[in-house]
């Protein structure tokens, strides 16, 4: 099951509420697993997504647990997420994991990074405990596809990355990117690509500022660059005044460069002059939260640009994109993720047939044994060791030759969703089998039919996302949140 939101379902206030630091984002994933529907879980929280992807025992218990989880970790009450969330279950989950690790639901159509936050997020489930072999084996997976997606087709020119939309602007801010002074603040994932990014893009002249040192001189050294330690409010004030470029994306809570910071950088970049004469800046801001006061685009010579506008940028570029050149990588990208989904599918439900078929055929060697102990019985000594093998090896290569067919037929049909359910059903009650030890969890079907409201899309076993009418009634008994957003960790 998933349960999130993201920029194509909330704006970038709620998103910005509901984002999740790292530390956040593994509690988040602990809190879940101890949901009495739960067995594993992992959260991926970007900066334009938060999904929890878990392994479920039912699908209403496992939505109440994942939303309380939610409402928990993000103290943003329940009321205002409600209409913004989204849910996957069984067959949809998967395609919605495949397709996100793919880029193919990012901001940018295409984007890479999102491989490496999927591991890094597999990482730490596996470091806390929350990740189990189901999870583990399906990220795996879908790691592997994405990176099948990109190697065999055009994806990765589908679109530009944020760093490149945010890029795109300078030459009409500050005269382009080889004559600027770039300005990188923070040193993780996201800075990293900034700083490549915007060299690859020409620009020579870059510094990367951080409050961790090394981590600022690593990325900087890397191209070539300088580094500065952010120990106080004037060493970003100073970086700040030299910059043409500003890329902030530390990822901390509060507002990293204020107006106040950059006002005074901006009298130091005018000289003489003050402010006034200061010469135009770009400042983009690529956090969630966001790193830079709104009030530092009303400042004369500054112009900012955050997710909300970047995000637009990429939406225009990618339905052109869609209409031009890029509509066949794009379409053989998700063509790549049904054929995987639908194979990975096929896979479980076939290894979900096992219990089944170890009870068949212990079943059908207790019935032989049975038979051997009261022929045994009947002969006495009449029955020697000898002719006893012979029986015995008679009896079970007859079991064997019987069952071998129907639990190879069997093991077939079960990877067809439409009838390997009914089939594996059926062999259970024909034969009598243990239901306790053989049957599987409740299916997508079974759990959906049971609220007429969400039924299934596609043949009766993928859900869409749930509607919103329908999120709210399951979500009914989620406890509210810890207060209102300004509540939020």
């Amino acid at each position: 099951m998933v349960v999130g939101l993201s920029h194509r379902t909330a704006p970038l206030e709620v998103l910005e509420r509901a984002s999740l630091d790292g530390a956040a984002a593994r509690a988040m994933a602990q809190s879940a697993c101890a949901g009495e529907d739960v067995t594993e879980a992992v959260v991926l929280s970007t900066c334009n997504r938060l999904e929890v992807y878990s392994e479920v025992a039912s699908f209403h218990g496992g939505l109440a647990d994942l939303g309380a989880a939610l409402v928990a970790a993000t103290g943003v009450p329940l009321v205002d997420l409600t209409d913004h969330l989204y849910v996957h279950y069984a067959d949809g989950a998967v395609e919605h994991l495949f397709t996100v690790v793919c880029g193919l639901d990012s901001m940018a159509v295409g984007e890479s990074q999102v491989l490496g936050q999927v591991r890094s997020a597999l990482r730490r489930g596996q470091e806390d405990g929350s990740v189990g072999s189901h999870l583990h084996g399906l990220l795996q997976r879908a790691l592997r596809v994405g990176k099948r997606a990109h190697s065999e087709t055009g994806l990765d020119h589908a679109g530009h990355s944020l760093v490149e939309a945010g890029l795109a602007h300078a030459d009409e801010v500050v005269g382009g990117l080889p004559s600027a002074r770039v300005l990188v603040v923070g040193a993780g994932a996201m800075s990293a690509l900034a700083v490549t990014t915007a060299h690859r893009l020409g620009a020579r002249d870059i510094t990367v500022v951080n409050r961790t040192p090394a981590r600022a001189q690593r990325l900087a050294e890397a191209v070539g660059g300088r580094w500065l330690a952010l120990d106080d409010g004037t060493s970003l004030e100073r970086a700040l005044a030299s910059a043409d470029v500003v890329l902030s994306c530390t990822g901390a809570v509060g507002h990293v460069v204020d107006a106040a910071t950059v006002g005074a950088a901006r009298a130091l970049r005018g000289g003489g002059g003050g402010s006034a004469s200061a010469a135009p800046q770009l400042v983009v801001d690529l956090a969630l939260p966001r790193d830079v006061a709104p009030e530092v685009g009303r400042i004369p010579g500054v112009v900012v640009l955050g997710l909300a506008e970047l995000g637009a940028q990429l939406a225009d570029e990618a339905a052109s994109a869609a209409a031009g050149g890029v509509a066949d990588d794009l379409r053989d990208a998700r063509a790549i993720v049904a054929e995987e989904a639908a194979g990975y599918l096929a896979e479980q439900r076939a290894a979900a047939v096992a219990p089944t078929v170890v009870a068949l055929r212990t079943h059908a060697r207790e019935v032989a044994d049975a038979e051997l102990a009261r022929l045994r019985q009947r002969l006495g000594p009449a029955l020697d060791e000898r002719l006893e093998a012979e029986v015995q090896q008679t009896l079970h290569r007859v079991v064997a030759t019987l069952l071998h067919t129907p639990t190879v037929r069997m093991k077939s049909l079960a990877a067809d969703a439409a009838v390997g359910p009914s089939y594996v059903e059926a062999l259970r009650r024909l034969f009598d089998l243990d239901p306790a030890g053989t049957r599987e969890p409740l299916s997508a079907g079974e759990a959906l039919r049971a609220r007429p409201e969400v039924r299934t899309a596609a043949a009766g076993h993928a859900p869409a996302a749930v509607p919103v009418h329908a999120m709210r009634d399951l979500l009914a008994g989620v406890p509210r949140g810890r207060g209102a957003a300004g509540d939020a960790p």
